[in-house]
């Protein structure tokens, strides 16, 4: 593990630097995407600033994420320069983006192809490991998107429209529009800035948080049709076979984990999702004053204390067998 690096050393590489790879962790939310773009967008609006030095011509960023952004976040400015695969390099900086560990960024991260380069990290989970050669990770922001702001300071770069509406969008959705427990007067007044530089709260709200798909209602109506509640825990399993019947998305629950936890008779909520290729991805969800993220943890993922998840191995009735006894455990 690596020691902490302040946002002022990562700015200053990213200051210096021609070619930048940012990278964001796999099956992407609202905070992942948006704090990709958002960074995209202050890196060049910084290089724009000193476009009167030498050395400024030539220089370029490339967003990438193993896994497309979801339907619903098509809408952001700049959403298509995001690619699925990157090119081998060189790069000056390759930048990680909430993730907390090199398995988050699935395909897309390849350090042993990187050499020297600096890898940095930005980051808020309270299980990341530290795995750049520069660390960011404040856990008392409530996204990564709120760390993005603080790099813009850091990189004298001017907030746009379009950076904000992108980090706005990244503190909506990890906070639920700010209703988690770690949302701050800092946190608020993050937001109030971002609205100042042109982004639509309402408008984010309604797209992130209110929208969904037909098809993911119907396979919301598949799953929670064999909801299962024991010892406190609620929790569902999502199968390929669900999916194709509905033309639901191949991935993602479409926020059902957090659907799953407003039960009052649940102290702890879990989606299982069956992936293409066989393994299981896992949602994880907490009432106040319990804790998911150290699970998620020792299973490969990792996350917030009441919002976490990872992808084990498969089939799906192993999977519930072997994550199932971690919940009831956790509950008392």
């Amino acid at each position: 593990m690596n020691a902490m690096s302040t946002l002022a050393e990562i700015a200053s590489l990213l200051r210096d630097a021609s070619r930048v790879l940012a990278l964001t962790h796999i099956a992407p939310d609202g905070d992942a995407i948006g704090s990709l773009l958002g960074f995209g967008w202050l890196l060049r609006a910084a290089w724009r600033q000193a476009a009167g030095q030498p050395g400024q011509a030539g220089r370029a960023i490339v967003l990438a994420c193993a896994d497309l952004p979801p339907a619903q976040l098509q809408w952001l400015p700049g959403v298509n320069e995001v690619i699925t695969s990157p090119a081998a390099g060189p790069w000056d900086v390759v930048v990680g983006l909430d993730a907390s560990d090199g398995l988050r960024l699935g395909s897309a991260f390849r350090p042993a192809d990187y050499g020297a380069t600096p890898v940095a990290i930005l980051d808020h989970h309270v299980t990341n490991l530290h795995f750049g050669n520069l660390n960011y990770v404040n856990t008392s922001a409530a996204a990564t998107a709120q760390i993005v702001v603080d790099l813009a300071d850091a990189l004298d770069a001017p907030l746009g429209r379009e950076a904000a509406v992108c980090l706005l969008t990244g503190l909506v959705t990890d906070t639920l529009g700010f209703r988690t427990n770690n949302v701050t007067p800092q946190v608020m007044a993050t937001a109030m800035r971002l609205m100042q530089a042109g982004a639509s709260l309402s408008e984010i709200t309604e797209r992130t948080l209110n929208h969904r798909p037909l098809n993911v209602l119907r396979l919301w109506g598949l799953a929670l049709s064999q909801m299962r509640l024991t010892r406190q825990v609620a929790w569902v399993s999502i199968t390929q076979q669900m999916r194709q019947g509905v033309g639901a998305p191949a991935t993602g629950d479409g926020g059902l984990v957090s659907q799953l936890i407003n039960a009052p008779e649940a102290l702890l909520a879990a989606v299982f999702s069956e992936t293409v290729d066989g393994k299981v991805e896992i949602g994880f969800r907490a009432k106040s004053g319990y804790d998911v993220s150290q699970i998620a943890l020792s299973l490969g993922g990792g996350g917030h204390p009441q919002a976490a998840g990872c992808t084990i191995a498969g089939p799906l009735a192993a999977a519930e067998g072997r994550v199932l006894p971690m919940l009831f455990q956790a509950t008392g």
